[in-house]
């Protein structure tokens, strides 16, 4: 019977906060105010990190550039922060976990808070076809359209994690009563919600708040960067 492997990305396979980078990445470039939008940036990042961000807020900033330019001009924009900034950040460590679940069989999917646009070709480098994201809306509802600069759905992030879920599991004609086991493997404390709909929560370089519940529920945790 197919077993659920489920992965945060940022901080988790990855060392870093792939929606942080790409504002730091604009930033360099010049395509939006470097002081301004690294010092949002920077205070988004701590409020997510302590757990006081507000996500819709966040949002509004995150996908506003993504409005602002067509979809090629963004695509060659993405293509050079994969090369100048995630091909160096992609881990053995990280790629080996995936692969030995991928090697079990085991359906692998990348579940992350950070849109999809910055998100999918970072995806890919794993080898992982499935991913469930914060959705940029389009134009019409057209996926190849221009950018609007809001949210299609519910954002993924906390609850919208697990509700997100269960609806691309009806999608994909499965659900967890289905499945002997299910993986979820976050460092983060907002992900808390979803580890706890999962058989298997592993918590993954955690952040202390997840470290102090990881021990407190007997939770494995798991260094890969270490």
């Amino acid at each position: 019977m197919t077993q659920l492997a489920l992965f945060d990305l940022d901080h988790t396979l990855l060392p870093c906060d792939s929606d942080y980078e790409w504002g730091q990445f604009l930033a360099r470039i010049g395509v939006v105010d470097g002081d301004f939008y690294a010092k949002q940036n920077e205070r988004f990042y701590q409020d997510y990190k302590e757990g006081n961000l507000d996500i819709q807020e966040f949002l509004r900033f995150a996908l506003k550039p993504l409005s602002e330019h067509s979809r090629a001009q963004l695509k060659e924009w993405h293509d050079a922060f994969m090369k100048e900034v995630i091909h160096g950040q992609l881990r053995q460590q990280a790629i080996d976990l995936v692969k030995r679940h991928q090697d079990a069989g085991d359906l692998c999917c990348v579940i992350t808070a950070t849109n999809s646009f910055v998100t999918r070709p970072i995806v890919e480098s794993f080898g992982i076809k499935h991913l469930i994201a914060t959705e940029p809306a389009t134009i019409a509802n057209d996926p190849l359209a221009n950018y609007t600069g809001e949210v299609k759905g519910i954002p993924n992030f906390r609850a919208g994690k697990v509700q997100n879920l269960h609806d691309w599991l009806t999608a994909q004609k499965l659900s967890f009563d289905q499945m002997p086991r299910s993986y979820f493997y976050s460092d983060s404390m907002n992900d808390l919600p979803l580890l706890e709909e999962v058989s298997n929560p592993v918590a993954t370089n955690p952040d202390e708040r997840l470290r102090h519940e990881a021990i407190k529920r007997n939770w494995p945790i798991l260094e890969l960067f270490a």
